[in-house]
């Protein structure tokens, strides 16, 4: 049976207090507040014990999934577990305040410079900047390194941004905001980049490409120092969506395959908790002819060792983030890059490929497998056969909760019908993907014998399935 919830409105009872603020011990300000902006009615905020308050609170937490108790397979999305360590270093910078003079933060603007310098290393770029408060928004910051470029050479005519058929969403509406046209190109059937429909779309007004590699399929693109020399000869230049790096960090460098600035989501690839909106860090680095069009300040160390903010840059795109971004993402991805080092780094790429791959094995046969070759750090399959028994992605989705799962990322990407896309990371044990897999395998085997169970999926959850269409369509954003 679901349980009953009250919103915590509905479970106020006028009068209850759950902490007294102490008395004012100092002369009281109210009478500074300009009359227009003061308020002129009661703050209609609940009024519960402190016992409720706690319960109303500690049930919510346990209503929420996360990697801390439980598996993750959102493709695409990298949720791999967040060593605690990395938590309690970054928690050490609590007290230092973002507006110190540079002469006593030293500390930590050697460790941001280090942590570009490991980033430029690993990614084979020749500077990367860490202001970039997320993944789109590194896009974003890249784009305008791009569109600086083409405009700093007079050539004003590359407008266009090319964007394959598999990439993030995020990708196109990244080049729209920054001022840049769309065209799209499908993929070939082995589902990389249709090296006919790239040169064929490339021209004068090519600004760039935007590449993710591997791509949202799972699969490493086979053709990827082609596409850079199509893309380059037509004087465009190649941006790397580094959303997928976790596949490949330690083995094969986005600098060395032909990109000219890429974003990286530390967030993701190196280990520091996301969701929930944030906060996330998407450093963006370049190739030696981009620096100049790098934001300020740019980190640099002086004749006396000193690392030093310059804000001398005329031809910079400006400021993209407030201070120098958001530093405690970056202390827990420098954290995770010491402690794990090359070979460590490179280890985890090994055992998230392995995983996924593993995945996908075991899955042959009772689910479609529309690119049966070997895949990198995720698998996209398909409920294949089970739709011939009504049973769809977005049921098997639903089911997976019942079974104690979140679901993988479904109906993404775009260009698999029915898509469901399974990332597993290196974190997870054997023992973690085996149970896994035995709940996909259980529910494709309950879909042919007992459709019906798998639509009325979940059932063990606080709310079942609601009207998505008329949530879509007609939402309720609020409680009264």
């Amino acid at each position: 049976m679901r349980s009953s919830y009250k919103l915590i409105f509905e479970r106020s009872r006028e009068g209850r207090r759950a902490y007294d603020m102490p008395e004012l011990d100092v002369p009281c300000a109210c009478g500074t507040i300009p009359e227009g902006m003061r308020a002129v009615s009661r703050l209609d905020l609940p009024e519960l014990g402190e016992v409720d308050l706690v319960r109303h609170y500690t049930n919510l937490s346990r209503r929420n999934f996360g990697v801390d108790n439980g598996f993750y397979p959102l493709g695409s999305c990298t949720m791999k577990y967040n060593p605690k360590i990395n938590e309690e270093l970054a928690a050490m910078f609590n007290s230092v305040h973002p507006r110190l003079d540079a002469d006593m933060a030293q500390g930590c603007l050697r460790l941001m410079k280090d942590t570009e310098d490991m980033l430029c290393e690993i990614c084979g770029m020749d500077a990367f900047t860490l202001q970039p408060a997320a993944g789109a928004h590194g896009e974003l910051a890249g784009l305008m390194h791009i569109r600086a470029y083409h405009e700093h050479r007079g050539d004003t005519a590359r407008t266009t941004i090319i964007v394959p058929d598999a990439a993030h969403g995020t990708n196109p509406a990244s080049a729209v905001m920054a001022g840049f046209k769309v065209k799209e190109i499908k993929s070939a059937p082995d589902g990389g980049v249709d090296l006919d429909a790239l040169r064929a779309a490339v021209g004068s007004d090519t600004a760039g490409l935007m590449l993710t590699n591997p791509s949202t399929l799972g699969l490493f693109e086979r053709n990827i120092k082609k596409i850079a020399e199509i893309v380059h000869n037509a004087g465009g230049l190649l941006y790397y969506d580094g959303a997928n790096l976790n596949a490949i960090m330690g083995i094969v460098r986005p600098g060395d395959m032909g990109f000219d600035v890429m974003h990286i989501n530390l967030h993701k690839t190196f280990s520091t908790p996301h969701g929930g909106g944030g906060p996330g860090s998407g450093p963006v680095g370049v190739k030696s002819h981009l620096m100049p069009f790098m934001p300020v300040p740019v980190l640099k160390e002086d004749e006396d060792g000193m690392i030093v903010p310059d804000y001398d840059r005329p031809e910079s795109i400006g400021k993209v983030k407030s201070l120098y971004g958001n530093f405690g993402v970056i202390v827990k991805a420098y954290c995770y890059i010491r402690s794990l080092g090359g070979r460590g780094l490179k280890e985890a790429s090994e055992n998230a490929v392995l995983n996924a791959n593993y995945i996908m094995h075991r899955l042959r046969g009772a689910y479609g497998i529309p690119h049966d070759r070997t895949c990198m750090h995720e698998c996209v399959v398909t409920p294949g056969e089970l739709v011939d028994y009504g049973v769809h992605t977005s049921d098997i989705a639903k089911a997976l909760i019942d079974r104690g799962y979140h679901p993988p990322t479904i109906y993404f990407p775009l260009i698999v019908h029915e898509a469901m896309m399974i990332e597993p990371t290196e974190t997870e044990s054997r023992e973690t993907l085996d149970e896994f897999v035995d709940a996909m395998l259980d529910i494709a085997k309950v879909a042919k014998t007992d459709p019906g169970a798998i639509h009325a999926a979940p059932v063990t959850t606080p709310v079942g399935r609601p009207d998505e269409v008329a949530a879509a369509r007609k939402p309720i954003v609020k409680y009264w």
